[in-house]
């Protein structure tokens, strides 16, 4: 198995079941922890190169510190079977060597958050009672239907579960092809819209 075949089934897990499939739990204490999705966000309708935002709002219900505070983020495949990407799909073509096509591109992630896993983010641990936030830049690249789905989990190996509640979700998206009409007015400020789609600026 490649290498790139290998990261996408734990990516999978991932999704499935909210936790890692790491072999290496290092120093993880084992157990499960009272972690909650308190709020999500992210525009349904979004254009073509229009900026757009995925913010995720974890807290920790528990009287204990969490480990390792970890959301695994997937976009559904286009086929069934194929292993999911956080922002993007695998194409058609299986013969592609890298077969791998962004719907986002990211602009800018969780500060501090990149694993050495392919779809989630950790942000480290979180004190009983405390709230983090899982915020991402994004960038359409890709129109169509998509949904685009979350999971939280207390830790990246596996030992830390979450206990319950609402540790995920879902968003379905359309992204449409044409970007958001813009010009430039006379005072140097940009108009967007119809206004602009126009040429009334």
């Amino acid at each position: 198995m490649s290498p790139r075949s290998a990261a996408a089934l734990v990516a999978l897990a991932l999704l499935a079941a909210g936790c890692g499939g790491s072999s290496q739990a290092g120093s993880e204490p084992s157990g499960q922890f009272r972690v909650e999705v308190s709020g999500a966000s992210f525009p349904v309708r979004q254009r073509i190169s229009q900026p757009v935002t995925l913010r995720v709002v974890v807290h920790n219900a528990d009287r204990r510190t969490v480990p390792n505070v970890a959301l695994t983020v997937a976009t559904r495949p286009a086929i069934r079977g194929q292993a999911p990407i956080s922002f993007g799909q695998h194409a058609v073509d299986s013969r592609l060597a890298d077969s791998a096509r962004p719907v986002w591109i990211v602009d800018r992630g969780p500060p501090g958050g990149d694993t050495a896993y392919p779809n989630p983010w950790a942000l480290g641990v979180l004190a009983p009672g405390r709230t983090r936030v899982f915020v991402w830049h994004l960038m359409p690249a890709r129109a169509g239907s998509y949904v685009v789905g979350y999971r939280l989990s207390p830790g990246l190996t596996g030992k830390a579960k979450p206990a319950g509640g609402r540790i995920g979700g879902s968003f379905r998206v359309l992204i449409k092809d044409r970007p958001v009409a813009a010009c430039v007015g006379a005072r140097g400020q940009v108009v967007k819209g119809p206004r602009a789609a126009t040429g009334e600026c």
